[in-house]
């Protein structure tokens, strides 16, 4: 099952103070030419959905569209972009369905029981001062407890969640299958993005589920525990914590964090117990491969 997609642009998204990109070579002669019925059950409120369509909208005027290599509309505001490596870089980027694409194969129905589960704790992971704040030995213990936020960062895979969105996809957070593992027992098949920071019990849900479709490397990495009166998540346990030598929080024996960092230019699942993994990390390479977007309906 290869898909080979070359890699000719990156683009990845943010919106409002998201660090995201969408990059490109500036040319004097283009400077906006760019290079890279069935009831769901109750879940975290207000819903990831309507999250979605609210932060993934053109809510003002400045918007332009790109001639981007992408099997989706893209749109940036002009002139919000820096100068990167001598390709300019977007500060801000949306995405919508292209009329002119045949999306069949992709698009899921209402009916359709999978579910893409939200990093929503990673999202808070990688917020400032948090986790990596302590990493980086700026801050002490007390940054590995951080109030729960969710504003889509680069981390949480902004660019499959506008992708997956738009194809009719539904969505739930770690938060609720933390509170009700099994909400998980409702979907045939469930999606995991880059949900590096679980709790045990998601951990234990996720991998028990019979048909996962493990996106992004990197997930299932770190144990973290909830505080919901206090609306915190603090880390346990992995990423180095609370030993050097500890990596994966879980001792997970399918962890694929090694793919984190390859780049999609030949991408294929492989099989594991419990569903299928991507060799490589594929946020700039969801939007303009069909035929990934097709398989992962088909897995």
């Amino acid at each position: 099952m290869k898909l080979k997609i070359p890699i000719i642009i990156v683009i990845v998204v943010i919106l409002g103070s998201f660090s995201y990109y969408f990059t490109s070579t500036p040319k004097p002669e283009d400077e906006k030419s760019i290079s890279t019925d069935e009831k769901k059950p109750e879940t975290y409120s207000p819903t990831i959905q309507k999250q979605i369509i609210q932060y993934f909208k053109k809510s003002d005027a400045g918007w332009i569209e790109l001639n981007a290599t992408s099997v989706f509309k893209a749109f940036v505001k002009d002139g919000d972009y820096k100068v990167v490596d001598n390709r300019k870089v977007y500060n801000q980027a949306l995405f919508e369905l292209d009329p002119s694409i045949n999306y069949m194969g992709a698009q899921v129905s209402a009916q359709d029981k999978t579910v893409v589960v939200y990093p929503i704790f990673t999202a808070t992971a990688y917020s400032e001062p948090g986790f990596y704040t302590f990493y980086r030995n700026q801050c002490d213990e007390k940054c590995l407890t951080v109030e729960i936020k969710n504003d889509f960062p680069p981390q949480a895979n902004p660019n499959a969640v506008q992708v997956l969105s738009l194809l009719g996809y539904n969505f739930i957070t770690d938060i609720d299958i933390d509170k009700n593992p099994e909400i998980l027992n409702e979907y045939d098949k469930v999606i995991i993005l880059h949900n590096e920071y679980v709790t045990e019990k998601e951990f234990v849900a996720i991998t028990n589920h019979p048909h996962v479709i493990y996106l992004y490397p990197n997930a299932l990495y770190a144990e973290v525990m909830v505080d919901y009166s206090k609306n915190t998540i603090t880390l346990l346990r992995g990423h180095n914590y609370p030993e050097p030598e500890i990596r994966n929080g879980f001792d997970w024996k399918n962890d694929n964090s090694p793919f984190e960092y390859e780049e999609c230019k030949e991408m294929s699942f492989f099989k594991v117990e419990n569903g299928w993994m991507l060799n490589c990390y594929p946020e700039n390479a969801i939007y303009k491969s069909l035929e990934l977007l097709k398989t992962i309906k088909k897995l």
